[in-house]
């Protein structure tokens, strides 16, 4: 495992980190989520990614992980690197979702209960609140850091104009942002529209999401849709999302994977660590075979010119 410093600040964090928004709540396997996290801090994966709602139940992935913690990874927590958010529904009533510093403060109490810990290592405002002024969020962020219940404040999901801000208000309030958390992957590029220039500029790190574009990139849909995949489910990712352009895009794209040696999976998560920006890649798991084939990208060849050339042109047919 490689480590890269995030942004401006002294904390390093591994090129591959662990997301827990699926399969590690209270209606997966236990074990199974004990096997993945404790195989994924073996492999020199040291930063977990919570937020309050993960599960499902909600909440329940922050209790699993607790557990695991306690009863398999108690003496190694300054090993690691664990991070919660807030800002989507996580309670009934007008004080569980969004962004006010009632809301943001609240929720962080109950992560830490949860989880079974005094702090957490980076606290998210996990979405921009239009209805809430942006230096109330902030001000909730720049609290937790200062009452030692965070060490790091980030921010996912603001567009460029509201992150610029944000980092100016952290950094005037002396807590610094030290993470953007933003989905990326070749079919979704807008984070190269604004965002990974705010970054660069304000010495912010990035930590991207759905770098598979939720198993797009992967050899799951190379013949279509298979059975019992998620798009067949239809919770978060439609049928009508793979397009005729898009499959054959994927199909060219395994191509070229297939010529470096690589999984599909594994080239496009080495597509997104070749952007000078990012930090580190979220990568979901479900079990620890699949995390051993994508943590693959980090023994591929580097990317020659042409080859970036080609992909660039197969995903404007996309």
């Amino acid at each position: 495992m490689q480590y890269k410093r995030c942004g401006r600040s002294g904390l390093l964090l591994p090129e591959i980190s662990l997301g827990l928004w699926h399969n590690f709540g209270s209606e997966d396997s236990y074990t199974n989520a004990r096997d993945i996290i404790v195989h994924a801090f073996d492999k020199g994966i040291t930063h977990f990614d919570l937020a309050n709602n993960y599960g499902p139940e909600p909440g329940s992935a922050e209790i699993n992980f607790g557990r695991i913690l306690s009863e398999n990874l108690s003496t190694h927590r300054d090993e690691m690197v664990i991070a919660t958010k807030a800002g989507y529904k996580m309670w009934e009533g007008p004080y569980g979702d969004w962004g006010s510093r009632k809301y943001m403060i609240a929720s962080l109490d109950q992560s830490l209960r949860r989880m079974g810990l005094e702090y957490v290592d980076i606290y998210y405002s996990h979405r921009y609140d239009p209805e809430t002024p942006i230096e109330e969020t902030m001000s909730a962020l720049v609290q937790a850091v200062r009452q030692g219940k965070a060490i790091y404040a980030g921010i996912s999901r603001y567009p460029v104009p509201q992150a610029r801000e944000a980092y100016k208000i952290l950094r005037d309030n002396g807590v610094p942002c030290l993470i953007h958390q933003e989905r990326y992957n070749m079919f979704d590029r807008h984070a190269e529209e604004g965002l990974t220039d705010a970054v660069n500029e304000a010495g912010v790190g990035m930590i991207t999401f759905s770098p598979l574009a939720q198993g797009l990139l992967s050899d799951r849909y190379l013949n279509g849709i298979p059975e019992g995949s998620r798009m067949t489910q239809g919770r978060f990712l439609k049928p009508e999302v793979l397009t005729d352009e898009k499959h054959a895009a994927i199909v060219k794209l395994n191509e070229i994977a297939q010529r470096r040696g690589q999984t599909l999976a594994a080239m496009a998560l080495e597509w997104n660590l070749r952007q000078e920006s990012v930090t580190s890649v979220l990568v979901g798991a479900s079990s620890t075979e699949q995390l051993d084939k994508n943590l693959e990208a980090l023994n591929g060849p580097a990317f020659a010119d042409d080859e970036l050339r080609e992909i660039d042109e197969i995903l404007k047919t996309a």
